[in-house]
């Protein structure tokens, strides 16, 4: 058998057309496959959140941003705590047993819901419809609030009502406990929130 002998000029050419498409399908590729990964600010998002609290007084309160989130730190006052146990009759869930794992982590199951009982640390989404509850700080009579109100959190899309400790009032349209995100602290005055475990 005879081989043809092939062109010169028609080889080049089949092998310039072969790298030109191999480089427009690496181009086209690497945007495409790089969409599948987060972007800078979905990472952000997610990351945990440091915060100082060193200048919250009691009956204060942050809100910081975390994965798209409201979370509020609270400084609780004395009396704000005192009154915690006196409620627990009037709770949906006083002792934060429904849904243990996804909205109450094991450190925060106790009657303040936190790890220093001073500081509440809460996601600020009402578990009814997602609204942010408003600070009912204040005691006493309030429009929407009863008159032995101890002070605490009210949504005003539905009125559903939350303690001191972000804990639902029985009978109130939200089915839960307001989330405590995961969270430790770093020093007296530092938190994370988004993170439990020490490296």
């Amino acid at each position: 058998m005879s081989e043809t002998p092939i062109d010169s000029s028609k080889r080049t050419w089949l092998i310039a057309s072969g790298c030109a498409g191999a480089v427009g399908g690496v181009a086209t590729a690497v945007p495409f496959v790089s969409t599948f990964q987060p972007s800078e600010r979905a990472k952000a998002a997610g990351a945990p959140v440091e915060v100082d609290i060193s200048a919250l007084k009691p009956g204060e309160k942050i809100t910081v941003e975390w994965r798209g989130k409201p979370v509020w730190i609270v400084r609780r006052t004395p009396e704000q705590l005192a009154a915690l146990p006196s409620l627990d009759p009037q709770l949906a869930d006083p002792k934060s047993e429904r849904k243990p794992a996804e909205l109450t982590p094991p450190y925060a199951r106790n009657e303040a819901r936190s790890i220093k009982p001073e500081v509440l640390v809460a996601v600020g989404i009402c578990s009814h419809l997602g609204c942010s509850p408003s600070d009912k700080f204040t005691p006493g009579a309030q429009p929407s609030l009863p008159d032995d109100w101890k002070g605490g959190f009210l949504c005003p899309c539905h009125g559903s009502t939350f303690d001191m400790a972000g804990r639902v009032f029985k009978n109130k349209p939200a089915p839960d406990n307001l989330e405590v995100p995961p969270h430790m602290y770093l020093s007296e005055t530092k938190l994370l929130i988004g993170e439990d475990k020490k490296a």
